[in-house]
């Protein structure tokens, strides 16, 4: 099984200026925990995860004042959908992250997650 399998396509995507509580009232209406960030000055898209806003609230940050820019992960690990299940398991194990970002001819194609690779891997009988 392959990446382009188990990724997401309906991409939640906001901008670098979003708050934070902007991030998490889209991520939460969308029942997802990341949305792709993306900068028109940066080379390639960053994500922002519930942890990441989790981390700011811990730290006492005030979501409405705090940017999805200051919080973003920016050195992401870029997927290729023709990766296998097995690759995108290892980059996030090696990595300690969740999710992986698909891009597909330099564009964010989609995105997939622990939960999407452990549904394709009870799929295949391999949990």
């Amino acid at each position: 099984m392959l990446v382009r399998d188990a990724m997401s396509r309906a991409l939640l995507t906001v901008g670098p200026a979003h708050t934070l509580r902007q991030a998490a009232v889209l991520m939460s209406s969308r029942r997802v925990g990341a949305a792709l960030v993306l900068d028109p000055e940066a080379a390639h898209p960053g994500i922002l995860t519930e942890r990441d806003i989790l981390n700011s609230l811990g730290l006492g940050q005030d979501p409405d004042v705090e940017r999805a820019h200051a919080h973003l992960t920016a050195d992401v690990v870029l997927a290729d959908p023709s990766w296998s299940i097995d690759d995108a398991v290892r980059a996030m194990a090696h990595g300690g992250f969740r999710h992986l970002v698909v891009l597909e001819g330099g564009e964010p194609a989609g995105i997939v997650s622990v939960r999407d690779v452990l549904r394709c891997l009870s799929r295949r009988g391999a949990i």
